[in-house]
């Protein structure tokens, strides 16, 4: 049973957690002794070839209560965390990297960032764009914002939308890697067909159709719509597999329908704060010196009904990001953290940009937090 939300449901980090997937699938191919972890499904352990699939946006959640594929009900397993915060930017770097954010550094969407024209910027992860400084792909490299190699060195096919080969958040969570773009979703399943049959052990492919219509529409019939598409896709998929070879489908967070656009901070919160970096369910607040108490205390009056307030000491002693932060990486943290518990968001005046988005995530609540890790091996 998936816990309610009276409290935050932190990723977990030792065990049935997205950082966890990729060293126990290598495991798997590498090493058929491999003595795999216990929430790996059965069925995956006999895999001899694996299809990593990641579905951007399927929480766990909306496959329950929603029309799921019907192809899902034949795979094996169930549901595990994603990291926190439950986004793309930090939940694909920890699932290529096997590590939590703590340590390989993309805490978010929007991230404190030193750039060429300001100390203290804010670079957002997937655009590779700041604040102050707009495109920095020529002067934020992306190894020095995250500088731990991918699938622990293995070398890994991506299956991707054409044109996210060359971003600069591809190159910082996927350096290296041999990038096999897809330019329409119906020749995924051609593609992986191919890359079987070529020998490959693991290939890592990527879907962005559930999140995207998830932001547009919401949770409705459009998604509903979506959904029927993947159980198609999947199904294409299923088909291209010869025996032996297993296909593993995951995500990198769930969806909350917002109840309305996001919310206008208060001018007596803003007037406290230098800079806001994360997103609207996960917003860090970096204060301006000797406010942090009365910014956090501010945030509780205001917001505390509707969202979960934590200091940075706070989010690092419960071990939200994970253990072990590094100096640099808790640089990067805002003082407060303001994080949605009911299904709204934060507007960032300086980001106004995803203020009406319709479907949203970032936050740790179940909806958010659960995320499908379920396998199917041909025979």
């Amino acid at each position: 049973m998936i816990p309610v939300d009276e409290q935050p449901m932190l990723p977990s980090y030792e065990g049935a957690c997205l950082s966890n997937i990729v060293p126990e699938l290598i495991g798997i191919v590498s090493d058929k002794h491999h003595d795999a972890a216990s929430f790996i499904p059965q069925c995956l352990r006999e895999a001899n070839q694996i299809v990593l699939l990641v579905i951007d946006g399927l929480g766990w959640q909306q496959v329950q209560k929603y029309e799921s594929p019907a192809t899902f009900s034949e795979m094996e397993g169930g549901w595990i965390t994603t990291v926190a915060p439950s986004t793309t930017a930090a939940a694909l770097t920890s699932l290529v990297t096997g590590l939590p954010p703590s340590r390989h550094g993309i805490i978010g969407y929007r991230i404190k960032m030193q750039t060429a024209i300001a100390s203290d910027d804010v670079l957002n992860m997937l655009r590779w764009k700041s604040i102050f400084a707009g495109d920095v792909r020529s002067t934020v490299r992306p190894a020095a914002v995250q500088q731990h190699t991918p699938f622990m060195g293995m070398d890994v096919p991506v299956l991707t939308r054409d044109g996210f080969g060359c971003t600069g958040f591809t190159a910082a969570h996927l350096r290296g890697l041999r990038i096999v773009p897809w330019k329409v979703p119906s020749s995924i399943p051609l593609d992986i067909e191919h890359l079987v049959d070529s020998g490959e052990r693991l290939i890592y492919v990527y879907y962005d159709g559930v999140d995207k219509i998830a932001h547009s529409y919401g949770i409705g019939e459009h998604y509903l719509s979506e959904l029927e598409y993947v159980d198609y896709l999947v199904a294409s998929i299923e088909e291209a597999l010869p025996p032996g070879a297993a296909l593993v489908i995951t995500a990198d967070h769930g969806q909350v329908h917002m109840n309305g656009p996001a919310i206008e901070l208060d001018s007596t919160l803003l007037d406290m704060v230098e800079l806001i970096s994360g997103e609207g369910r996960f917003r860090w607040l970096h204060g301006r010196d000797g406010v942090v108490k009365d910014l956090h205390d501010t945030a509780e009056y205001l917001y505390g009904d509707i969202a979960w307030i934590r200091t940075r000491d706070q989010i690092l002693e419960e071990g939200w990001l994970g253990p072990d932060i590094g100096y640099d990486v808790a640089a990067r943290l805002g003082d407060v953290a303001l994080v949605a518990r009911e299904p709204v968001a934060f507007m960032d005046p300086a980001d106004v940009g995803e203020s009406r988005l319709k479907g949203r995530h970032g936050s740790v609540t179940s909806e958010e937090m659960t995320v499908p890790f379920i396998a199917y091996l041909s025979e």
